[in-house]
């Protein structure tokens, strides 16, 4: 994959480091790193490890922990419900967790519940997870409500709103939760 993108890009690649503009003729190498379960990446500053989730019929999911020597972050991956993560996060200082709205589940097609259930986690699933698993701070992000997203219509985008999602969420959860924004710091 990696090297189709850098032929697809050559053009892209051949101008801006070999013309006028004098780009940086190193930054577009890739250095690809097929993983499995477990220990990723390790270094003086954080551990990276690894865990598989369940995300529909992919057969390679992952969701990933960082251990730092001051915090640990897990975060969930694109996934449906899954122990992994819970035993993973375990009282971890964040939780990163995508999540779709129960609201918004109820508005769409059988067949839109169907891929929810195999692909997402609903707001009650991840307040059971979050329940179980114990983080300080739980972040939603990848808010998706497939079915619901694609018919845009206003009953839709409020059944589906980040207000939506965190009142549901705190209907089962106690703990403190927030949804994640573009350039938030925590």
């Amino acid at each position: 994959m990696a090297s189709n993108l850098l032929k697809a890009y050559s053009a892209d690649i051949a101008i801006r480091t070999g013309d006028i503009e004098h780009s940086n003729t190193t930054g577009y190498k890739v250095n690809v790193h097929e993983i499995l379960p477990g220990v990723v990446y390790k270094d003086a500053n954080v551990a990276v490890t690894a865990f598989a989730v369940h995300h529909g019929k992919w057969a390679h999911a992952y969701g990933y922990r960082f251990d730092t020597p001051d915090r640990t972050i897990v975060i969930s991956g694109d996934a449906s419900p899954n122990r992994a993560i819970i035993d993973n996060c375990h009282g971890c200082d964040v939780l990163i967790h995508e999540v779709y709205t129960n609201a918004s589940f109820d508005l769409v097609s059988a067949e839109w519940k169907q891929y929810r259930l195999a692909y997402h986690t609903s707001s009650k699933e991840l307040a059971e997870i979050a329940a179980a698993a114990q983080p300080g701070l739980l972040i939603i992000y990848h808010r998706c409500n497939p079915g619901c997203d694609q018919a845009r219509t206003d009953e839709c985008r409020q059944a589906g709103s980040e207000n939506q999602v965190l009142k549901e969420i705190r209907q089962n959860y106690n703990g403190h939760v927030v949804a994640g924004h573009d350039l938030d710091i925590y």
